[in-house]
């Protein structure tokens, strides 16, 4: 929207024109098709200056690294045969590792084949653990009465609502000043605990109470496959987050600045929470 309003000329990709809606009633342009095809991504790229580069989740795959690379690569070629000069990755903390990470081992690759080129300017974009993996808790709060993963009940690390990321990524499409190969890090406003914030959304949606309980890697694995939620595969990958995390390797590289520290905290996160806790 930001783009739009600024009078930037966008172009959307989607596979379902009805999520684009609140976009192309703006002004965008729609283009309608699916990553894992080359051609398409190719075409969609066609006269851009900028792109944004993400890889989107794939629950239920069964080599979700693979699925990643594929993606990935896509990009890279579009990239390529288009002579696009600016991109945004999408990318993670945890990415500087390139594996060892689980889910991100895929943007470390993401980032190690872009960093390869030398006529384009790419920005690593690095968000933390995005606030609204926590909507994953409402189904074990209704029905276990607590929240609860394999991550550390104590271990306190950076959490950023993702509607500051995409204000960090409209400002620098933008301004198209990012030069060279560069990382940036978006945290939110401070490093918060898994008990820290089952105290705040348990405070907000009226079950003070409320308690964190953290899983064996085994249990949250069974758990994860047996609601429908994720394959076994995606679900070994989000563990191998989780051990990072605790481990304390993912979270070696970053370093806070008032400059990375997004605004939104968890406090106001939890408003948005309770509505859809609400409607769940």
């Amino acid at each position: 929207m930001e783009l739009l309003s600024n009078g930037k000329k966008v172009r959307v990709i989607g596979r379902n024109a009805d999520k684009l809606k609140a976009l192309t009633n703006k002004g965008a342009e729609a283009i309608l098709g699916d990553l894992a095809d080359g051609d398409f991504l190719n075409q969609a790229y066609k006269g851009a200056e900028a792109v944004f580069v993400m890889i989107p989740p794939s629950a239920h795959s069964t080599d979700f690294k693979a699925y990643q690379k594929k993606i990935a690569n896509n990009h890279l070629n579009a990239v390529k045969a288009n002579g696009v000069k600016f991109v945004i990755l999408l990318s993670s903390i945890g990415a500087h590792l390139r594996n060892g990470a689980g889910v991100v081992d895929g943007l470390g690759y993401l980032e190690e084949i872009f960093s390869e080129l030398k006529d384009v300017n790419v920005l690593n974009l690095r968000p933390s653990y995005f606030m609204e993996n926590i909507f994953g808790q409402i189904g074990t709060i209704k029905q276990m009465g607590i929240t609860g993963s394999p991550v550390r009940a104590d271990l306190r690390f950076p959490m950023v609502a993702t509607s500051d990321i995409a204000a960090v990524v409209a400002r620098r499409l933008l301004d198209l000043r990012f030069l060279g190969n560069t990382i940036e890090y978006v945290l939110g406003p401070a490093d918060v605990s898994y008990n820290e914030v089952t105290t705040v959304i348990g405070r907000a949606i009226g079950k003070p109470d409320l308690k964190y309980v953290q899983f064996s890697y085994d249990d949250a694995k069974k758990g994860m496959v047996q609601s429908g939620f994720v394959s076994e595969n995606v679900a070994d990958l989000y563990n191998g987050l989780a051990e990072g995390l605790n481990k304390g390797y993912v979270l070696n590289d970053h370093k806070r600045t008032p400059e990375n520290s997004s605004p939104t905290s968890i406090d106001e996160f939890a408003k948005v929470f309770v509505q859809v806790f609400n409607n769940s």
